[in-house]
């Protein structure tokens, strides 16, 4: 029985798929030397010169020259071989043509170490350039994931800074409202002793800090509107959040932790509420320091105080009838 005799068709097929491989890499290496020259040729052209060249030269469109130059600038080395070792590295230089450019989705960085862990060697042209694909989906959900870490960063960033800036407010508006009794309190005093130089300075250094207290009131407001914005956006559209199958939007913890702080520190009345003490203060101190007066004029002129007394009957007449109006449930 001859040799040839005992060939069959298991054999041949085996044969033609060896052929096969050892003709892509072949190709592979020639492309990578195809490239480097095509790389040497264009570094001596003029601009222009180029496109000409390629068609009437080596029958080459752009788009053909361009990928076999990608070839060599990602595979080749600076070695000036046809076939020999001229690939970068021992994984890579095993590759057929189609494998390698699959791999070229891959950064360069990570090519080796995919073809290793991959044994990329023994994959179909499918299976690799699904393998790549699902490289390539990883590394889009891991950018993905870092984007949304820096967004929900950002966004905490701002709250905290808000709430940094309405607890200052919160302690200068409060400064405010002490130094304000306190000249109140010295106005009251002052005129009490009949001294109405010093009532009259008092009262000016008061009328000081109730302007001081309306910007205050201003900047508290702008603040507490502010911080309703940003939660409203985050409840509007929270962060997004990249994961294999789908996209979720989650508002961070952090964020939900420090607005729930933020909303139980500072509920929607605690500034008209201490506006209204201070108000309320403010007018019976006023209130007080004008029966004071009148009881001072009494001695001076019994005409003048008698005005003094029915005028005030007639503010706490119309502060009553508003007090009863405010007070009616429609």
């Amino acid at each position: 029985m001859t040799q040839l005799s005992i060939r069959t068709v298991e054999v041949i097929a085996v044969e033609i798929n060896s052929i096969k491989e050892q003709t892509q890499r072949i190709m592979l290496q020639a492309s990578v030397e195809i490239g480097r020259r095509l790389v040497e040729a264009k570094s001596m052209m003029q601009h222009g010169e180029w496109g000409n060249w390629l068609a009437d030269t080596v029958d080459y469109s752009q788009s053909t020259a361009n990928n076999l130059m990608r070839i060599f600038e990602e595979y080749g080395t600076d070695q000036l071989t046809l076939f020999g070792d001229n690939t970068n590295s021992q994984a890579l230089g095993s590759l057929t043509y189609t494998q390698a450019v699959a791999l070229l989705g891959i950064p360069a960085e990570e090519r080796e170490a995919f073809a290793v862990e991959n044994n990329v060697e023994d994959m179909s042209t499918r299976e690799l350039q699904e393998a790549v694909k699902e490289r390539k989906q990883a590394i889009a959900e891991r950018e993905a994931a870092e984007k949304a870490k820096e967004k929900a960063e950002k966004a905490a960033e701002k709250e905290r800074k808000a709430r940094e800036k309405l607890e200052k407010q919160q302690a200068d508006h409060a400064a405010i409202v002490e130094r304000l009794q306190e000249q109140l309190d010295a106005a009251q005093a002052a005129s009490a002793a009949g001294d109405d130089g010093a009532a009259a300075a008092a009262e000016e250094a008061a009328e000081q800090l109730r302007a001081s207290l309306s910007k205050s009131d201003e900047q508290l407001i702008e603040s507490q509107r502010r911080i309703k914005e940003l939660e409203e956006a985050l409840k509007a559209k929270p962060v997004e959040v990249a994961t294999a199958t789908v996209t979720e939007f989650v508002t961070p913890p952090e964020v939900l932790e420090e607005l729930e702080l933020l909303r139980k520190k500072n509920g929607p009345a605690a500034e008209e509420i201490a506006m209204f003490k201070v108000h309320v203060k403010s007018v019976g101190s006023a209130f007080t320091a004008a029966m004071n007066s009148v009881a001072t004029l009494r001695s001076k002129s019994e005409e003048d105080a008698d005005k003094c007394i029915a005028s005030l009957s007639e503010l706490v007449d119309r502060l009553q009838k508003s007090v009863q109006l405010l007070s009616r449930k429609e």
